[in-house]
């Protein structure tokens, strides 16, 4: 029985002999897992205070996308509302120019027939109390018709609607009135090459008109309008050499000034609204005249006063 113990007796021996190498072992690989997972914790916190950080950088950026959008909507929507200001105040200069078309016609057409009513007024007065010394004779040279008979002489003065020009036998003349007014409204909606055609037309077939001085004037105005100045310069040019007593001249001077300028005949242009200064020097062409000048350093003296009579 003692020869049994005795094995066992060892093995018990060894086995207690070889716990502390084992139980050190473990301790040893624990801290070892405890140092890891306090350099992981410390890893994962500085990526969150980087990842904090570098998110607070991203939401300063958005913010300040976000304000530069805004401040470019604003800019966007005021540069809008200015062009549509400016288009208002185009459209609404061109339909001023078609008024004072309109009354400019009506005063002709007033003038004409205040001029008519006063030779046929005349022409009764001579039919009621004929000259004491013989017959009533015409003021002049009656023309003859065909057989040598007398014809009625139209008044003095340009009073009679001007019949079209001549068109070699074509197709007929479109009504002035009519043709003029589309063009002018064609022009107050942009309709430039329309406009443009509407009037040639009334300048072809009516080239002595009042309205061919107009129509004149705007196509110098559409063609200012699309940059081509030396065109609208001839333009204008007609309507100060033909048509000088025309309402549309002193707009034509100032238009033809500003082309010049805009040609960068800056000498030319300035002596161009000079002249329109001294020739209509109480119109509103001659203030914007001197406004412009003024602008560009030339000195222009203040506005003449009235004249008195």
């Amino acid at each position: 029985m003692r020869r049994s113990l005795i094995p066992a007796a060892v093995v018990l021996l060894l086995s207690v002999t070889s716990l502390p190498p084992r139980a050190h072992a473990v301790a040893k690989e624990i801290i070892e897992l405890q140092t890891q997972v306090s350099q992981l914790q410390d890893m994962i916190s500085q990526m969150k205070q980087s990842n904090d950080e570098r998110m607070g950088v991203l939401l300063h950026m958005v913010q300040q996308n976000a304000d530069s959008l805004s401040r470019m909507t604003s800019q966007v929507t005021t540069m809008q509302q200015a062009m549509s200001s400016q288009n208002e105040n185009q459209q609404l200069s061109g339909q001023m120019q078609a008024l004072n078309d309109s009354v400019d016609e009506l005063k002709t057409r007033i003038g004409k027939l205040d001029a008519t009513l006063q030779s046929m007024q005349a022409q009764l007065q001579n039919v009621q109390n004929p000259p004491a010394n013989g017959p009533m004779q015409p003021a002049g040279p009656a023309p003859t018709g065909p057989g040598g008979m007398a014809q009625n002489a139209p008044p003095a003065g340009n009073l009679a609607p001007q019949q079209p020009a001549d068109n070699g036998g074509g197709a007929p003349a479109p009504p002035l009135q009519q043709t003029y007014q589309a063009a002018l409204r064609d022009y107050n909606s942009a309709k430039y090459e329309l406009s443009n055609s509407e009037f040639s037309d009334v300048i072809k077939y009516y080239p002595q008109d009042d309205l061919a001085g107009n129509a004149h004037f705007y196509m110098g105005e559409i063609a200012y309008r699309q940059g081509k100045y030396a065109q609208a310069e001839k333009q204008y040019d007609v309507v100060l050499e033909q048509f000088a007593g025309n309402p549309k001249a002193p707009a034509a001077q100032l238009r033809k000034g500003e082309s010049l300028l805009q040609s960068q005949q800056r000498e030319a242009g300035t002596q161009e609204l000079r002249s329109l200064i001294q020739r209509y020097p109480q119109t509103p062409e001659a203030a914007e005249a001197r406004s412009k000048l003024n602008g560009m350093g030339i000195r222009i003296s203040p506005k003449p006063t009235a004249y008195h009579q």
